[in-house]
């Protein structure tokens, strides 16, 4: 039964999630995923706590390292344990306040991952071109109010996202081709006009674009710094500790905008094909993005080694 509100527009009792019906090894897939959200939650909970309980790491670069963590723990937290869910229970469907709710978050910290990304090339930016002026404008409470600013205009942009969703009617179909309840996806599914709802998800691609032009500016603005450098080991200390950070944009920016060019210029991309490039897309860099810091920034593995050293002396 369908719901029928006073303007005469109609909700579903929610969607049916069938992303991966017609996909091959869907079992192994759903493994790998729970292997990955594991991975996720361990090693960014591990990150936080570290950087929490040593206080020569509240410094304003690892108050953006704990930001990132908590989104990308957000992040797979809004999609995975429901695809494990609809594997293990056999149950795809998804009622529709629910679905919204999905909607919401999962796009909230696609959003502020990128802006995450970009506060952590800020502090790159005004440590090797701004290093005199850098208690002046990258400080905790700056960074702290950088942070803020960022959470409170994505969680504002996508609440209004979101809202217009339930101006839609839905008398057609309710079956969702994605692995989650996907913006668009759904919005196509309704059956009265739409345009509003494809203009602002199309104006969301700037919190992809924005965050991505500004890292650009900052490494063009960076490596011209460094090679006016005289000493050698200057250049290469200063660029060194940026190779994380670079590691984790690549990450993050590159299979988003490949799978965006092959349906560009390939046409028809296969759907499952399609959901499955997403779905990894989106999930491995939260996965990854810890170990990245963990493994190449110096603070971070001198404490890991100190933590692990401690627990063998005293279990």
């Amino acid at each position: 039964m369908s719901l029928v509100n006073d303007s005469g527009i109609i909700h579903p009792p929610g969607f049916y999630i069938i992303g991966f019906q017609t996909f091959p090894y869907i079992s192994v897939y759903i493994i790998f995923m729970a292997f990955v959200y594991l991975v996720t939650v361990v090693f960014n909970l591990l990150l936080m706590c570290i950087i929490a309980l040593d206080h020569n790491l509240h410094t304003p670069k690892f108050i953006a390292v704990v930001n990132l963590a908590v989104i990308d723990v957000m992040l797979n937290t809004s999609t995975i344990p429901s695809m494990i869910k609809t594997f293990l229970v056999k149950d795809n469907f998804v009622p529709f306040n629910l679905c919204l709710l999905q909607m919401f978050v999962h796009y909230v910290n696609v959003s502020l991952e990128s802006y995450a990304l970009a506060i952590l090339a800020y502090d790159r930016l005004i440590a090797i071109c701004f290093p005199l002026c850098q208690n002046i404008l990258n400080t905790r409470p700056i960074m702290f109010c950088i942070v803020g600013v960022t959470w409170v205009y994505n969680v504002g942009w996508l609440t209004y996202c979101t809202v217009i969703m339930t101006r839609l009617s839905f008398c057609r179909s309710v079956r969702v081709f994605s692995y989650f309840c996907d913006y668009a996806p759904v919005f196509r599914l309704a059956c009265n006009d739409y345009s509003l709802q494809w203009s602002v998800a199309s104006a969301s691609l700037f919190n992809l674009l924005g965050p991505l032009t500004f890292i650009l500016l900052s490494y063009i603005s960076i490596i011209v710094t460094v090679f006016k450098m005289k000493s050698v080991s200057s250049r290469m200390k200063a660029l060194t500790t940026c190779i994380e950070h670079l590691i984790l944009v690549g990450i993050y920016y590159v299979p988003i905008f490949s799978i965006f060019l092959i349906g560009l210029f390939l046409g028809s991309v296969d759907p499952d094909q399609r959901v499955l490039s997403l779905s990894l897309a989106s999930c491995i860099p939260p996965c990854i993005n810890p170990i990245v810091y963990s493994l190449k920034t110096k603070e971070i593995k001198t404490r890991i080694v100190a933590l692990v050293w401690r627990v063998k002396i005293n279990p």
